[in-house]
């Protein structure tokens, strides 16, 4: 229940951000060229919500499979070494995600302290730079449910246009 909700949020979210990002550019290309004159901060809000939605969209890419992976090597061992090193692709994705995670917080934390705001916004970088320890805190989480899946049943997210599926991986 409460991964389908955050599933659903995740997707809203990453949703959200490209939809404002698009209409923000949308709006001030218009007022520039109708205009003569832009809007001043849009490009610096519309970078700031792909960040968001890059962070996020990297932890649904782990969820549904569809984040990068270099899987040639993997595909090339013989089954037997196969599930072996897909944990430690996973253990190494898990150590990465939480390490940037808690050292993205902690930049956060610094970043508050010393009360910078962005250029044109005028927005406390500290709510920008929560883009950090959100979507590799997030994505953290999703590798731990990839692994635990990958461990119970054998298989990994797989994606197909359209829908969601898993991959067997031979053992």
């Amino acid at each position: 229940m409460i991964n389908r909700l955050l599933n659903h949020f995740e997707e809203f979210l990453i949703a959200s951000f490209m939809a404002a990002a698009t209409l923000i550019t949308f709006t001030a290309v218009v007022m520039r060229y109708a205009t003569g004159s832009g809007i001043d901060w849009a490009q610096e809000l519309t970078i700031y919500l792909f960040i968001w939605m890059a962070k996020f969209g990297a932890a649904y890419g782990v969820r549904t499979g569809i984040h990068i992976g270099v899987d040639f090597l993997v595909n090339w061992v013989r089954p037997s070494i196969r599930r072996m090193m897909i944990m430690i692709a996973l253990s190494l994705g898990i150590i990465f995600t939480g390490s940037i995670a808690f050292f993205g917080a902690r930049w956060v934390i610094f970043i508050h302290g010393t009360g910078q705001v962005s250029p044109d916004l005028e927005m406390p970088m500290w709510i920008i730079y929560l883009a950090i320890p959100f979507g590799s805190g997030l994505m953290f989480y999703r590798f731990l449910q990839v692994m635990v899946s990958f461990a119970k049943t054998g298989t990994l997210p797989a994606h197909s246009f359209g829908e969601e599926e898993t991959q067997e991986v031979a053992a």
